[in-house]
């Protein structure tokens, strides 16, 4: 997973969206904090200043000619404060203050700005904002303090239901951002997946290049598949060719051979002819193959490839009159090498058509995600414990006129396409052969033309 691209842009998103947001979190709660203090402080100051000015000195004494007509003032406890201090002694307060002295040296600092923290009347702790005056001036000027307070509780209860609420907005966006992360993820990477499913009906023979489309930071990856492709059609284009010249140029050679093998001893005369005929089996077969343009696909129809196949191996064996049954149930492609697959099934089919008395039955079908070809023939059959030795070349039928390498050959391409090879006993007594192919293309490696 670590190697999807979307894995790694959520990744990235996740990251910069929870960083962003931490930010936000972070800014937003210091400026409300701030904006929070800043009016607590206005109300306290305003309060002060209202106080400061009903100051007087009367009797020698200082006092205030009126009090502040906020209610809260008047009830115990009732959540604003104020006390009028000279010399460090309580001169005056108000009524919610009840019994309690407040006293600069026994408050601390509260974190909140100017504010200071004390222990109000009910034992819960107050923000108490120490003011100086002066009343007068020259040597009878009397210095005094105003304290004004408020409960922290209220201040705090403030910030926590902000924060609270920024906590939704917060969640809420950081849910819109995800979402808009995945579908910029999806829509950016869809040139992508476009991309893949056109490679694969490229492999599987329905489309012959990219084209020019998609955005252009694709468009040169396209460009390059493109000419991959085109090289590589041109290598098989040469391949095939070769192929070709190489089948032509065996028959001459053969036909001497098999006027040559008039003049040898009876024995060695059909030994010679029954390997000559096989060559020009094989070349046949092969320059079917190439007729047919299978080379120039990468998918196949099993049913249609066997078909095609018994067509060619019919006139070989046409003096037994063989009779071949074919089953097959509905379109069964396989992504793999139609060349590689004609060389598997047709080895099996010649196989067959060798040791069958009369019948040979071709059954395909679909196994789950497999395309399975069975191949069964009324001949002698194999002993169970001979069936593992006929996969080695050269062992099986070169006392028959074979060369010995077809199941071997077999074996090698179900090998490299992650496919199954089984052997057993046909219902008729014969050999039964069970080739197994994944549909989709596991290929392992490369195998020659």
């Amino acid at each position: 997973m670590i190697h999807s691209l979307r894995f790694r842009l959520a990744i990235g998103a996740v990251v910069a969206i929870g960083l962003s947001l931490a930010l936000v979190w972070v800014a937003l709660s210091r400026l409300f904090t701030d904006y929070v203090v800043n009016q607590y402080l206005t109300e306290m100051t305003v309060l002060s200043d209202s106080l400061t000015a009903s100051v007087v000195i009367a009797g020698g004494k200082v006092t205030l000619t009126a009090a502040p007509s906020d209610p809260r003032l008047n009830l115990p406890a009732g959540g604003r404060y104020w006390a009028l201090e000279e010399n460090e002694k309580i001169l005056e307060r108000s009524r919610s203050l009840w019994d309690t002295t407040l006293s600069e040296d026994d408050m601390k600092p509260s974190g909140y700005g100017a504010f200071l923290e004390a222990i109000g009347p009910d034992g819960q702790a107050i923000l108490v904002l120490p003011q100086d005056s002066v009343l007068g001036e020259g040597p009878g000027a009397r210095s005094f303090c105003i304290y004004t307070a408020f409960p922290r509780a209220e201040l705090e209860a403030a910030l926590q239901g902000f924060h609270k609420e920024l906590f939704r907005m917060l969640l809420v966006t950081a849910a819109l951002l995800a979402i808009a992360a995945t579908v910029q993820a999806i829509v950016g990477l869809s040139p992508l997946d476009r991309l893949r499913r056109k490679i694969n009906d490229i492999r599987k023979g329905d489309l012959a290049r990219m084209g020019d489309e998609g955005p252009a930071e694709v468009r040169p990856l396209v460009r390059e598949i493109d000419l991959l492709l085109s090289e590589r059609e041109e290598a098989i284009e040469r391949a095939r060719s070769r192929a070709s010249d190489l089948a032509h140029g065996l028959k001459t050679p053969l036909t001497v051979i098999a006027q040559l093998a008039a003049s040898m001893e009876p024995e060695s005369a059909e030994m010679t002819l029954r390997q000559v005929d096989l060559i020009r089996q094989r070349a046949d077969r092969q320059l079917q193959a190439a007729r047919l343009g299978v080379e120039r696909m990468l998918s196949a129809d099993m049913g249609e490839l066997a078909a095609k196949l018994i067509q060619v191996l019919k006139p070989a064996r046409a003096d037994r009159a063989l009779d071949w049954r074919l089953d097959i149930q509905g379109e069964l492609r396989v992504e793999a090498d139609p060349a590689d697959l004609a060389e598997a099934v047709g080895n099996v089919l010649d196989n067959a058509s060798k040791w069958a008395r009369s019948t040979i039955v071709v059954s395909i079908h679909r196994e789950h995600e497999n395309v399975v070809v069975r191949v069964s023939d009324d001949g002698p059959g194999i002993a169970p414990d001979k069936q593992a030795s006929v996969l080695e070349r050269g062992i099986h039928d070169m006392n028959n006129g074979g060369s010995g390498l077809g199941l071997a050959i077999t074996s090698d391409i179900v090998e490299a396409y992650g496919a199954t090879l089984a052997l057993g006993q046909a219902v008729s007594g014969g050999l039964e052969v069970t080739l197994s192919f994944p549909m989709k293309s596991v290929r392992r490696v490369s195998m020659p033309a």
